[in-house]
């Protein structure tokens, strides 16, 4: 969690240091590194250490932070699935919007930056297509599992929606998994 920093220590910070949070929604425990790495993978990490060290970041890193962002909340948070799971328009729209951040970053592509700047694209897009696709196999696993599950019991006791998962995730221990 983010501790609150107190007026004078953000005088006193030093103002070339990333600031602790730059993934929009990642409330979550994991730093930014780690939710880049585990959507991006590693390479796409070392890139982007190489653009912010020789300061080729700015309104392109802020557009791919919020793609990640979007992916990360969304992944994160039953609620969120389920009502992109139900609603195709809204979905769509929020894919596309994906998309449209991703084609920004890449107008701004210069010739000293490239290379670091298509790893992190590749990894992105790769991301983002991942994230289109796990809709799609979401439901087909649901309507699996619901045709199987209904031949031993009643179809209402056979539910996916967020809060039934959100209660069934973990057992009564303090020991939480991912």
């Amino acid at each position: 969690m983010n501790a609150p920093l107190g007026l004078n220590q953000l005088f006193d910070a030093e103002t070339d240091l990333p600031r602790l949070r730059e993934i929009p929604y990642n409330y979550t425990s994991f730093s930014d590194r780690e939710v880049v790495i585990r959507l991006l993978g590693e390479t796409a990490w070392q890139a982007l250490t190489e653009l912010r060290a020789s300061r080729r970041t700015g309104r392109s890193a802020r557009m791919l932070f919020e793609v990640l962002g979007d992916i990360w909340v969304v992944q994160r948070n039953p609620f969120l699935q389920d009502d992109l799971l139900d609603n195709a328009k809204r979905r769509q729209m929020l894919i596309d919007a994906l998309w449209h951040r991703l084609g920004e970053v890449e107008k701004r592509v210069t010739t000293d930056s490239a290379a670091q700047v298509n790893i992190l694209l590749n990894a992105a897009r790769g991301a983002v297509e991942r994230f289109e696709a796990e809709f799609a196999a979401v439901a087909l696993l649901r309507k699996k599992a619901q045709k199987i599950f209904s031949r031993f019991t009643a179809n209402d006791n056979i539910t996916f929606d967020g809060i039934s998962r959100v209660a069934h995730v973990t057992d009564a221990t303090d020991w939480r998994v991912e």
